[in-house]
């Protein structure tokens, strides 16, 4: 999965897709605050008329998101929110837009367990305090990867707002040079293939599997 503090465009891209989120908060009529004692980042209060809700704004620059899991399997942070919103570019290699997901509590606590539940059933390590990655966009299908067990909740619950990052990338700043670069500028080609480098494949096969891209060891013999 994507580290988003590994280089300075990724961290800004963070910050924008952050700030992407408030907005649609702000335009659903949400007055947003920090949580007293929160303590968390990505916690905010939200209020609108007598409302009184928490939610936990996450951001994704590849489709996935993920909560930390405690050894008394409690989740970190999402244990406490009525909302989960979900801040997510609609394709890593190639964003064309950034979409804004307001998904209930309930639904992501469920999804998460589902997801660790079959990891676990399938011999996969989970390191407590890890964050446990859950797809937007990939659905769960009988008999499908175990990695996609609790996914779809994007394509479930639509965008509350969308941004079209070619039309106008400064809303989200980071993303301008990646919505108008073609794809073949940003792949390496090679007799007409993409090529695949081993971080690449690390980040595929993590994917896949459900582990941590720390767990991969791939070694090239020739």
């Amino acid at each position: 999965m994507t580290d988003v503090s590994s280089t300075p465009e990724k961290v800004a891209n963070r910050r924008g897709l952050f700030r992407l989120g408030e907005r649609a908060l702000e335009a659903e009529g949400w007055a947003i605050s920090r949580v007293p004692r929160g303590g968390k980042s990505s916690l905010r209060q939200i209020t609108r008329g007598s409302e009184k809700k928490k939610v936990s704004i996450r951001t994704s620059q590849d489709t996935w998101i993920a909560f930390p899991r405690r050894a008394d399997g409690t989740w970190v942070t999402l244990d406490e929110v009525d909302f989960v919103l979900a801040v997510s570019v609609d394709d890593r290699l190639n964003p064309t837009e950034a979409r804004v997901h307001m998904i209930p509590g309930e639904v992501a606590r469920d999804r998460f367990n589902r997801a660790y539940n079959a990891r676990d059933e399938a011999g996969h390590t989970q390191p407590d305090g890890r964050g446990s990655w859950v797809s937007l966009y990939d659905r769960e299908t009988p008999g499908g990867p175990v990695a996609h067990v609790g996914g779809g909740m994007g394509t479930e619950y639509k965008p509350i707002l969308v941004q079209n990052l070619r039309k106008d990338p400064l809303m989200v700043p980071g993303f301008a040079a990646a919505a108008d670069e073609p794809v073949a500028a940003r792949v390496s080609t090679f007799d007409g293939e993409a090529t695949l480098t081993i971080p690449e494949a690390k980040r595929r096969l993590a994917r896949t599997l459900g582990v941590p891209e720390t767990a991969i060891r791939i070694t090239v013999e020739h």
